[in-house]
């Protein structure tokens, strides 16, 4: 087990926060795994360590890709679970990224393994993040819940207590880890737009970094993203122009946002990818279906 976790140097960290986001059931329109590549990019996150893919996936539901290198070679890539690690701007702090895909086996031994490379590194705050599909607007930013455990953490940061009782994924796995080593843990879910599940949404992870801006006290340089969810907008506008249907229903889910008077009254994301995969499922038995809630 030992040799699963693949550590290629320990960097010396200054008062380290680990920030989570996986692809799959966790990120709905792609939002939290562009969030967390956007910060790798932005911050110049340096990679240090891995998890050894082969006990934790069932190669047949996550396929490796076979890609050409310089047109000639062929090279199999892996599902990937990499940590980096890099200054956090404005702050006397670092961040450990850990950015990957959601394991198909042994949940309790991969958290594990996160969280005591975290517990060895001085990591004391895990935030994960995390996007799901929902009945919101493309129109207007997407709403983003946050929640914890920690009483004083909930005080701190003005977040929600979890009354959550469903499925959960690989994130709510990694919290009851981070628990029971006695590390905090912030959940941050990001609402995308259901009529466009398909489409990667920037505006997603563009609220994602607002949000955890807020949290770490420091600001993120988000330009790049803010021109990325003003032409996704606009690109998703034009298409919805085209259908009356559609029209109608997203000026519907403007009218319903515009009731939302504050985040309290918005349920939790694991509630609401959870309720909206029951829909669906309860689509598909009646003959018809918008697409899965869960992400390749």
């Amino acid at each position: 087990m030992a040799d699963e976790l693949r550590v290629a140097h320990k960097p010396t960290l200054r008062d380290p926060v680990m920030i989570t986001a996986f692809r799959g059931w966790n990120d709905g329109g792609q939002g939290a795994s562009l969030a967390g590549g956007y910060l790798a990019k932005t911050w110049n996150a340096a990679r240090f360590a891995e998890i050894e893919p082969e006990g934790f996936f069932d190669f047949q539901a996550t396929r490796p890709h076979v890609s050409f290198v310089e047109g000639a070679t062929r090279r199999i890539d892996w599902p990937d679970n990499a940590f980096y690690h890099a200054s956090i701007p404005g702050l006397e702090r670092d961040a450990v990224l850990m950015l990957g895909i959601e394991p198909n086996l042994r949940w309790q031994t991969f958290t594990g393994l996160v969280a005591g490379l975290a517990q060895e590194l001085g990591v004391e705050l895990v935030i994960t993040l995390g996007s799901l599909l929902a009945d919101v607007p493309h129109t207007r930013p997407s709403p983003v819940t946050g929640g914890a455990s920690d009483p004083e953490l909930i005080k701190e940061l003005g977040l929600q207590r979890s009354r959550y009782e469903g499925p959960t994924g690989v994130v709510g796995v990694l919290h009851d880890a981070c628990g029971r080593a006695g590390m905090r843990s912030v959940s941050l879910w990001a609402a995308v737009p259901h009529y466009v599940s398909l489409a990667p949404s920037p505006r997603a992870a563009l609220a994602l970094c607002q949000r955890l801006s807020d949290i770490l006290r420091t600001d993120i340089d988000m330009e790049e993203l803010e021109e990325a969810a003003e032409r996704y907008s606009e690109q998703v506008s034009e298409a919805v122009a085209s259908d009356e249907e559609t029209s109608a229903y997203v000026a519907e889910l403007e009218q319903r946002a515009e009731m939302i008077e504050d985040e309290e009254d918005i349920p939790s994301g694991e509630s609401l990818a959870a309720e909206l995969t029951r829909f669906l499922r309860e689509r598909e038995k009646d003959g018809g279906s918008d697409g899965p809630t869960e992400q390749p």
